[in-house]
C-alpha cells in the first residue's frame, strides 16, 4: 500500500508539478497568489517526485546512504523550523520576502524535521523496517 502512495505520490509530481506547487501555494500562504517562483522550482519538483517514486515506490526503502542527509535535514527542521522554512521559500521563489506563510506551517515544518529524523533513525539501525513493503 505504501509503495503505491510512493508511486502515486511521485507521478503527480512528475506530470502536474505546477498544480501540486498551486494547492501548496493555496494551503500553506497567507498571499499565494503573490509569489514569483524560480525558473527551476517546477523541474525541482518534478525530480523530487521521480526520486520519490523511484526510492520509495520501486526499490522499496531509502537507501542507507541517504540515512545521514536525512538525519541532517531533520534536525536542521526541528532546531530551526523558521529558519528553514525561510531558506525553502528563497530557494523558490524570487520574492520571498513579500510571501507570508499560515501559522501552522511553521509547527508543520518541526513535524517533517522529525519524520525525517525517523528516516535517519531507521536507516541506520541496519533494520529491514526500513523497506516499505505491501
Amino acid at each position: 500500500m505504501l509503495r503505491l502512495l510512493a508511486v502515486g505520490y511521485g507521478l503527480v509530481h512528475v506530470l502536474v508539478p505546477g498544480r501540486v506547487v498551486d494547492v501548496a501555494e493555496r494551503v500553506a500562504l497567507e498571499n499565494p497568489d503573490a509569489g514569483r517562483l524560480r525558473p527551476w522550482t517546477l523541474p525541482i519538483a518534478r525530480l523530487k517526485g521521480l526520486a520519490v517514486g523511484l526510492l520509495l515506490g520501486v526499490t522499496g526503502g531509502l537507501p542507507k546512504a541517504l540515512g545521514a542527509p536525512m538525519g541532517l535535514l531533520g534536525f536542521m527542521l526541528v532546531a530551526a523550523p523558521r529558519r528553514m522554512l525561510e531558506y525553502g521559500l528563497e530557494l523558490a521563489y524570487e520574492n520571498p520576502g513579500e510571501l507570508e506563510a499560515k501559522p501552522w506551517v511553521t509547527p508543520a515544518t518541526r513535524v517533517l524535521g522529525v519524520a525525517s529524523l525517523i528516516a535517519f533513525l531507521v536507516t541506520t539501525t541496519g533494520d529491514d523496517a526500513a523497506a516499505v513493503d505491501d
